[in-house]
């Protein structure tokens, strides 16, 4: 059954979550970010801190829907967005470091997922109503990636070097900032909410192809000698999932 509420998404995320620490996939991490990011929505709408606290939880009930059938999709062999596909094969590799899967999977549901998500819940003229309490739940995602680097680092010890780097280098690494991928989202969302039913299709075809060009950039950056620092960085990484997906679950 599709979860109705955030505290259904919740109690999927921790099934999702429990299940993978067992098998020791690294598909946990990804899983244990959202799950976070999920239960900070809950605890804003408590406070009021958006315009329509029931449309917010609205929104995130319908967004976080994709990726738990989209995770679904993928486990039991059945078609999914090519973007989440990039995503969840990257959890079966061992070179892409912690990071790189955490973005890959934001990659996929914010340049993605989100925009549907918002037209979904606030279709034609309701969308641009939207708009304020959208920002509202980016300024959240922002927060808690800042957060999750720290956490990273405890299971990461030379993820630092990355700040060795230019700026410019390391947005070869995510070749996005989170900043644009949310612009992008609402672009997104006002694109579906403008294009005629009959060619929505071939749209979304084209979108995807180019979230999951880009996701294959963060799992395979170019570039000689950051290829190199990541691959140094790796080897340092704690290989014991279960751990790595328990610190990134301390909030």
């Amino acid at each position: 059954m599709a979860p109705r509420t955030i505290d259904d998404v919740l109690t999927e995320l921790d099934q999702v979550i429990l299940r993978v620490r067992n098998e020791k996939s690294r598909l946990g991490y990804f899983a244990t970010l959202y799950r976070n990011v999920t239960l900070k929505v809950k605890q804003r709408i408590a406070a009021g801190f958006f315009e329509d606290g029931a449309r917010v939880e609205k929104l995130d009930v319908t967004f976080a829907g994709r990726y738990l059938t989209a995770l679904e999709n993928y486990r039991t062999h059945q078609n999914t967005s090519r973007c989440w596909i990039a995503a969840f094969e990257t959890a079966n590799r061992w070179s892409p470091i912690i990071l790189q899967q955490l973005l890959i999977g934001m990659n996929a549901h914010i340049n993605f997922d989100l925009g549907i998500a918002a037209q979904t819940v606030a279709p034609g003229s309701e969308l641009a109503s939207l708009e304020t309490d959208f920002n509202r739940i980016n300024n959240i995602l922002a927060s808690m990636v800042v957060k999750v680097r720290s956490d990273v680092e405890q299971v990461s010890p030379w993820i630092k070097l990355l700040d060795s780097y230019t700026s410019q280098t390391e947005d070869r690494l995510i070749e996005f900032s989170l900043s644009k991928a949310r612009t992008s989202a609402w672009l997104v969302a006002n694109m579906i909410n403008s294009t005629p039913i009959d060619k929505l299709g071939r749209e979304l075809e084209i979108l995807d192809e180019g979230v999951t060009k880009l996701g294959g950039l963060i799992a395979s950056p170019k570039g000689f000698l950051l290829n190199l620092g990541l691959r140094v960085i790796r080897l340092r990484e704690s290989n014991d999932v279960p751990h790595v997906i328990d610190v990134l679950s301390e909030t």
